[in-house]
């Protein structure tokens, strides 16, 4: 039987404004290799660019594998680890019977990647020196910057008023 590879994944994501241009930033790391990912969104929020940037570091590893993922969204850790998104999926997208959960698209996504690698969800704090979660922010918010970013198609305005 071959052995599961061990990969750490450091994530964030970052909004130049809430809904705004938005980022992500990731860096998978094995074996003293470190892969760096990053790319952003024209209109966005911060959360969804918290969830891509984990998706976008999940979907980079070609093999199953085992992996610890550090971000400093307590949002995305506390929604993998507490069971959140799979009891929102269970529901129907629905954190209660009148609110519905945000981000179905994203969450959908990362849940099957789950099934797939073995993830344990981890906080870091954010701005705190780690050099990891330090670089993330770094690409998440030149990747925001960037001109022509494409369209977010998942995201959904919310419905007071009209976007600008």
């Amino acid at each position: 039987m071959e052995k599961v590879k061990h990969v750490t994944i450091y994530t964030d994501g970052a909004c130049l404004g809430n809904p705004g241009p938005g980022g992500y930033g990731a860096i998978v790391l094995y074996q003293g290799h470190q892969k760096e990912l990053s790319g952003g969104y024209r209109r966005t929020t911060n959360n969804r660019m918290e969830i891509t940037a984990a998706i976008v570091g999940l979907e980079a590893l070609k093999e199953k594998c085992r992996v610890t993922l550090y971000s400093d969204s307590e949002y995305l850790v506390k929604a993998m680890s507490r069971g959140w998104a799979q009891r929102w999926r269970a529901t129907g997208w629905k954190r209660s019977k009148r609110e519905k959960a945000l981000n179905p698209d994203l969450w959908e996504r990362l849940l099957q990647l789950c099934e797939y690698h073995e993830v344990q969800f981890s906080w870091v704090k954010g701005h705190a020196g780690t050099p990891e979660n330090i670089r993330c922010d770094e690409l998440a918010m030149q990747a925001a910057q960037q001109p022509n970013l494409p369209v977010d198609e998942g995201y959904i305005k919310e419905p007071q008023g009209k976007a600008p």
